[in-house]
């Protein structure tokens, strides 16, 4: 596996990761970086796939962001993995700026400003509808009763207003992703292949000054 480490994490160790990875973020975002401008795949795949994992960090739709980052990387001809790695855009550093942005800017654009709630209970919100939704799940094979009376409040007054709030900023930060990966992307693809070239050559060089065997 790409992706599979030699010793696994414990889980608080996972549990931090999420907050702070080991060696930093400044790490982390190079060891994203070198991922990304070592795929075996045209430099325009790849920038969809970043465009297509930093638009779907713009949406609700929390604990699938790597399932619709891979099917919009698909659905766009772009590359999976980019897609993949580009969703970390959205992590626990900057998630509270883009739910607030998108919050805010999504009860600007319904024409509800009034209603929108206090950046605090954005969190609050979202972990009770998942956990609402899951006691729902389980009550279809469990004695417990089903509500789903309290999600209606919670499309009106969170899911929705995020959605449609995420759309613009989303674009936007997608859009500036894949214009900035794309040259750079080219340019490291195509120093690496020059390199190779090069190495090559001088392997050839070497290989016709040296005495042939058996003389």
């Amino acid at each position: 596996m790409v992706f599979r480490r030699r010793t696994r994490l414990t889980l608080p160790e996972r549990l931090q990761a999420l907050v702070y990875p080991r060696g930093g973020w400044r790490r982390a975002a190079r060891y994203v970086w070198v991922r990304l401008t070592r795929l075996p795949d045209p430099p325009q795949r790849i920038a969809r796939g970043i465009w297509a994992g930093i638009f779907v960090s713009f949406t609700p739709f929390f604990g699938v962001h790597l399932g619709l980052g891979a099917a919009l990387a698909v659905a766009m001809r772009g590359n999976v993995v980019a897609a993949l790695l580009a969703t970390l855009v959205g992590n626990p550093l900057t998630f509270p700026f883009i739910a607030v942005l998108s919050m805010e800017l999504g009860h600007l654009m319904l024409g509800n400003m009034a209603s929108a709630p206090p950046a605090a209970h954005i969190l609050q919100a979202f972990a009770g509808a998942g956990a609402e939704v899951w006691h729902n799940l389980l009550a279809i094979f469990t004695p417990a009763e089903t509500d789903w009376g309290r999600l209606a409040s919670f499309w009106d007054g969170f899911f929705l207003p995020y959605l449609v709030g995420g759309l613009v900023p989303g674009v936007i930060a997608a859009t500036a992703g894949y214009m900035a990966s794309l040259p750079l992307i080219a340019a490291y693809q195509a120093m690496r292949l020059r390199r190779r070239q090069e190495r090559l050559t001088r392997l050839r060089d070497a290989a016709a000054k040296s005495p042939a065997i058996g003389r």
